[in-house]
């Protein structure tokens, strides 16, 4: 634990030497903008780069999934290893690698050198994804301005994935398709610096030995159902080897993975996490949601573009008004957070955005423009909020010393849910999509078949028909993919709502607890001074260190009937142990942990950090924690 605390004051001292907290964020969300429009920076590149190298289906595939299959697969391992070596290192080691990797991917001349480069973006993007959230959770200890730092981070997120196919698509029409990736290196140059100047070094809980094995069963385990979700996805049957082999052995190795860690004295990650209700239904809610935007965003661009026939550019511009709402949502996030808390945050972002699919059901085969935008502005706003908030309440659940593994388990519930949600919607899609062609009147049952694999696929097969029976094809396919797209967005209503019941289980106000680690190191040393004090002081009041100021005006003080004992039993009311303070004054000194106030307080049970930790709601004056560089209200 010492070593803990020791960590905890490198970096809360990184801050208050004179670095800007909010220019550290700004350097964390340009980290963030990189990896997010490398995400989809490349899709608007591939017919450009496969006219050059010539890859195979197989390749190209690997070409385009390599970078999330790898990124996915290592954010468990290189979001813990930050905790024991160095947020900061591996933030630093993840910027030089993205560089390099981005120079090897513009020049390459094979497509084995290209899925290669791809992987190693990838490893990279694993290391700066879980290290900016985990900076993030160190630099802002305050959970209000907390807030706000992840609603300025969450909107950068969704500006780098509205970004990419724009800046992609422009620079492949002017330049070459290996510019795409040549951007990252001026970027990389400047950032790699300003990261090293700027950004404060933390670590998260140090003692014992790095789990090695544990860390690649983890992201072999990742691997395996991301590459099993993503076949599926693709349309591969579910019992298929390809598909369903990596799915039950990643299912297999999490297992064994989780059981490790509960075998382990110093587990990567600490799983007392998910028994606390608000982190793992956050976890929930983060995979929900991610599941039905990536879903219901590739279905929107086969509708604008095949069903309405809009060019690629156009379908951009009709998707913009779902971005801004995005970035609205994320930007005004802190401020609702306050007012409402998460369980309504959540809940009612969930119910925005299924009102929002449920309002898009009234699509046809007809253009309707402002359907359209009041739809997808209610869907980015919803969805945004839903994820900000559940970001935060994740986020702020974990201990500090845990930052690393937290941020790394909700980025890759993030790819998860990504993944799931093509997986999932698309097979509803194509469940419903086929059986409107299988009896069209004049077309063959081989050419039927090959219809119903896809829309583009049917209108190909229409074209080569021709004559009346193409043109039947055409229509019937039309008319398949609009009913498709009917039943997805029904079913992505019901899980939506699904989601909404999940967010019940959230805290009802946003609160801000005090650090985990000060609090138990704050009862250990009251519960030491009462085994030494004995009988006779185990009855006085212990006031305990909460979240709020000593001698603040309005600041709750308990009544006489809350008072308990060091011992965490229910004692007299008695007087205020004034020989005692000076003790646990200095013990608490000693330990790195600020000394109770000596007011009023409830007081802390001596017991487990992650009971009984007191809280205060957001809305009422708070002291400033170490490094937030604002004197104490």
């Amino acid at each position: 634990m010492s070593r803990t605390n020791t960590a905890q004051g490198r970096s809360r001292s990184a801050v208050d030497s004179g670095t800007n907290r909010w220019v550290v964020l700004v350097v964390l969300c340009v980290s963030l903008l990189l990896v997010a429009l490398d995400a989809t920076i490349l899709h608007v590149a591939v017919p450009s780069l496969t006219e050059d190298l010539r890859p195979s289906s197989t390749a190209l595939l690997w070409i385009v999934d390599a970078y999330p299959l790898v990124c996915a697969s290592l954010l468990i391992l290189f979001g813990t290893l930050g905790d024991r070596v160095g947020r900061r290192r591996v933030l630093l080691l993840g910027y030089a690698l993205f560089g390099i990797a981005s120079a090897v991917a513009a020049l390459a001349t094979a497509p084995a050198v290209l899925i290669g480069a791809r992987a190693l973006l990838g490893v990279g993007g694993a290391m700066i994804m879980p290290a900016t959230l985990s900076i993030l959770r160190t630099v802002f200890p305050d959970r209000r301005e907390r807030a706000t730092a992840i609603g300025v981070w969450t909107a950068t997120a969704a500006i780098g994935a509205a970004t990419g196919p724009v800046l992609g698509g422009f620079l492949v029409e002017n330049y070459w398709w290996g510019s795409v990736f040549l951007i990252n290196i001026p970027l990389m140059a400047l950032i790699l610096p300003l990261g090293r100047r700027l950004l404060p070094e933390s670590r998260g809980a140090a003692d014992g030995p790095w789990d090695v094995l544990g860390a690649l069963m983890a992201a072999a385990g990742v691997l395996g159902c991301v590459l099993g979700v993503k076949r599926a996805g693709a349309g591969d049957p579910l019992l298929a080897l390809p598909t369903a082999g990596p799915l039950l052995l990643g299912a297999a190795l999490l297992v064994l993975f989780v059981r490790r860690q509960k075998r382990r004295p110093y587990p990567l990650i600490d799983l007392r996490l998910f028994s606390r209700a608000a982190f793992t239904t956050s976890v929930g809610c983060i995979v929900i949601g991610m599941l039905a935007l990536v879903g219901l965003e590739l279905i929107a661009v086969q509708y604008l573009q095949l069903v309405l026939g809009l060019s690629p550019l156009e379908t951009g511009l009709r998707l913009l008004p779902l971005t801004f709402a995005a970035m609205a949502a994320g930007a005004t996030g802190s401020y609702t957070l306050r007012r409402i808390g998460p369980r309504r945050m959540v809940g009612w972002g969930f119910l925005l955005t299924a009102a929002a699919v449920l309002l898009l059901t009234l699509m046809g085969q007809h253009d309707r423009p402002l359907l359209l935008t009041v739809g997808f502005v209610l869907l980015g706003f919803g969805l945004q909020t839903t994820l900000f908030s559940a970001y935060e309440s994740m986020l702020s659940e974990a201990p500090q010393r845990s930052a690393g593994g937290a941020a790394a388990i909700g980025e890759t519930s993030y790819q998860l849910g990504a993944g799931m949600g093509i997986a999932l919607l698309g097979s509803v899609m194509n469940a419903a999509y086929a059986p409107g062609l299988s009896s069209v009147p004049g077309v063959p049952g081989e050419a039927s078949r090959a219809a119903a694999n896809s829309l583009g696929e049917a209108y190909k097969v229409a074209e080569q028909l021709g004559g009346t029976a193409g043109e039947a094809l055409h229509q019937a396919a039309r008319h398949s993919f609009v009913h498709g797209l009917h039943v997805t967005l029904f079913v992505s209503a019901g899980l939506l709502l699904v989601g909404a019941l999940m967010a019940r289980r959230l805290p009802r106000i946003m609160e801000c607890p005090v650090d985990p680690e000060e609090a138990f190191d704050a009862r250990e040393a009251r519960g030491a001074l009462a085994a030494q004090e004995g009988p006779e002081g185990a009855g006085e009041p212990e006031p305990a260190a909460t979240g709020v100021a000593a001698g603040t005006p309005g600041a709750p003080s308990a009544g006489p009937a809350e008072w308990t004992g060091s011992s965490g039993a229910p004692g007299a009311p008695g007087r205020a142990g004034t020989s005692g303070a000076p003790a646990v004054s200095e013990r608490a000194a000693s330990s790195g942990v600020p000394a109770p106030s000596g007011r009023g307080e409830r007081a802390e049970p001596v017991g487990s950090p992650e009971e009984g930790e007191p809280r205060v709601p957001a809305t009422r004056e708070a002291i400033e924690p170490a490094g937030s560089g604002r004197p104490a209200h």
